[in-house]
């Protein structure tokens, strides 16, 4: 069988990497195109891939004519919404995609889809294509996904959405401009694949109001996986961070997108009082999309703080983490991976709007105000990082969120796909997507939670 994954930035490299793998080992062929920008061709995920049998790596622009290209590159820009969002060029590409409407858009997206379905199943009857989550907010443009979806439904190919993270987050409003508990609608424009997988029932509750519960599959994490967190080991490169041979405790801050609400003038003082303690090392690290526009990173007093630095681009999350002592948190998911190994993560709740999924199953990890940064920190030097969780507690994390259905997570991956490739009789395909829910307990308890539908 054959699948072809699109793959647009560094998150859905890494949620999606663990599938392709495991679908290669499977005995199947995968074609990857990268939408994003070509640097991602360079990523150590992406050269993994490549260098695996039956795989073929490629950047859009390699597959298309260079027109035909520029013309994709150019409908894409005028309509997704980050450009949208630049005063005097967002009027321009309003204007410009009123003027060149759906109508004139539709031949590119039609001829660009056909290539690229043509390349990879033009010899096979059996096949499914594979996206990551797309939103409206996606900075590859909906038009041109739900052309590509339709025209590879008329081949009789499946068409599926993967996770391209997790959710950090137990409460429904944590974006600056939410105001009101309801359903989100830039989710539901995952009505147009076959199927839709998350992780985890938190991931689920955004997408229910748009799809049916046959739509969704709740498949556990292939990103946090056992499996591949071995695997992962093997194949991260070298964390390149020099340490002071003083250092007793090394932690690293994680912080979310702008868009996201956190209380920067707190995490300054968080940032100066963790620097004060003698022996500490502090290193911050921006969101991998848009850090650069987070306040603390311009901030010209951290810079002279000489026990605290901001990570390079090039610095990996992982390289981060197995770097670090402790991490402190303000909501990502990146963490969850230290969470499994045992090392203490901070849930630091009190920086934002927003009540994380860390602290929900874990409370030990909640950082309340000031007082309980300065006491863990005093502790993890006095006494050391062990024994700093509730064993129940992070067991209840675990199952409930990255190993939901079990911990042999990427086999019913690979399992989904190949229903959706050979095209399973719904009847078939709605009991196993039954079987992987979780049960309505656990559902009921998270709407509960979130103060959902």
């Amino acid at each position: 069988m054959k699948a072809l994954f699109f793959l647009r930035h560094y998150n859905d490299i890494d949620h999606i990497t663990p599938v392709v793998s495991k679908w290669i080992e499977s005995g199947h062929h995968g074609d990857v195109i990268l939408l994003g920008h070509p640097k991602f061709l360079d990523d150590y995920r992406i050269q993994f891939l490549g260098s695996l049998n039956r795989v073929r790596i490629a950047h859009i622009r390699e597959l298309l004519p260079p027109l035909e290209f520029f013309r994709w590159r150019l409908q894409t820009f005028l309509l997704i919404r980050g450009v949208r969002r630049i005063f005097l060029l967002g009027k321009l590409a309003e204007v410009l995609a009123k003027l060149y409407d759906a109508h004139k858009r539709a031949p590119i997206w039609q001829s660009s889809a056909e290539r690229l379905l043509n390349r990879t199943f033009a010899d096979s009857d059996e096949g499914v294509i594979v996206f990551d989550w797309v939103t409206s907010a996606s900075p590859i443009a909906i038009e041109w996904i739900e052309t590509i979806v339709t025209m590879a439904k008329t081949k009789r190919l499946g068409a599926i959405s993967l996770p391209h993270g997790d959710s950090p987050h137990a409460n429904q409003l944590i974006r600056h401009h939410e105001r009101a508990i309801k359903p989100n609608i830039q989710y539901a424009d995952a009505k147009i694949f076959d199927k839709l997988v998350v992780p985890n029932e938190l991931c689920a509750i955004r997408f229910r109001p748009f799809l049916s519960n046959q739509a969704i599959a709740v498949l556990g994490s292939p990103r946090y996986c056992d499996e591949w967190l071995n695997k992962l080991a093997t194949l991260s490169p070298p964390p390149r961070l020099n340490t002071n041979p003083d250092t007793r405790l090394r932690i690293v801050l994680f912080l979310r997108k702008r868009e996201f609400t956190t209380f920067w003038e707190e995490v300054n003082v968080i940032v100066d009082m963790i620097a004060v303690f003698p022996g500490v090392e502090l290193i911050i690290k921006p969101h991998t999309r848009g850090g650069w526009r987070q306040p603390l990173t311009k901030n010209a007093s951290l810079r002279r703080l000489l026990n605290v630095s901001v990570a390079e681009d090039h610095v990996h999350s992982v390289s981060l983490m197995n770097w670090a002592d402790v991490i402190i948190d303000l909501a990502t998911s990146v963490v969850f991976e230290a969470v499994k190994a045992g090392k203490p993560v901070l849930a630091a709740d009190y920086l934002h709007a927003g009540r994380s999924a860390l602290a929900h199953f874990m409370p030990e990890t909640e950082l309340r105000c000031r007082d309980d940064v300065y006491r863990l920190i005093d502790r993890f030097l006095t006494i050391g990082c062990d024994n700093f969780y509730v064993e129940t507690h992070r067991q209840r994390f675990i199952n409930e969120m990255l190993h939901v259905g079990g911990a042999n997570v990427l086999p019913r991956y690979v399992t989904l796909l190949e229903q959706q490739a050979r095209r399973v009789q719904p009847g078939e395909a709605d009991e196993t997507a039954n079987r992987n829910q979780p049960h309505q307990s656990m559902r009921e308890r998270i709407k509960t939670l979130c103060g959902f539908y």
